[in-house]
């Protein structure tokens, strides 16, 4: 069975950083894409970063030069390495995923249960 856990999730004051992991475990033939995605509360969830197994990359604009998604291919993992936080960054981060499993042949697309991240003094 695959699944995506995620950690580094906690509360930080406004201008600090925190840096978000998500490895994905199971089996697993390969994985295409990866990405974070947050959700404020009484919001929708919304795109943070993306990233190919290529390593293109791509962001919500909101994030743009604050923010860097980066993977570990030979890890399983995606990072999201965030700096001069502000408090409309807090929400609930998910780790997503497209994954071929083993078991299934297919691609199928996987969410992590999620990490609190609030910024506040």
């Amino acid at each position: 069975q695959v699944q995506l856990v995620e950690s580094g999730g906690g509360v930080v004051q406004p201008g600090g950083f925190l840096r978000l992991s998500c490895a994905a475990s199971g089996s697993i033939v390969g994985i295409l894409g990866m990405g974070w995605y947050r959700q404020a509360p009484g919001k929708q969830r919304e795109l943070v970063a993306t990233i190919t197994s290529g390593g293109s990359t791509n962001y919500n604009d909101s994030v743009k030069g604050r923010f860097t998604i980066s993977r570990d291919n030979a890890k399983n993992t995606v990072y999201l390495q965030m700096n001069s936080l502000k408090p409309e960054d807090t929400a609930v981060y998910y780790c997503n995923a497209d994954i071929v499993a083993t078991k299934t042949m297919m691609r199928a697309e996987y969410w992590g249960q999620g990490t609190q991240v609030t910024v506040s003094s």
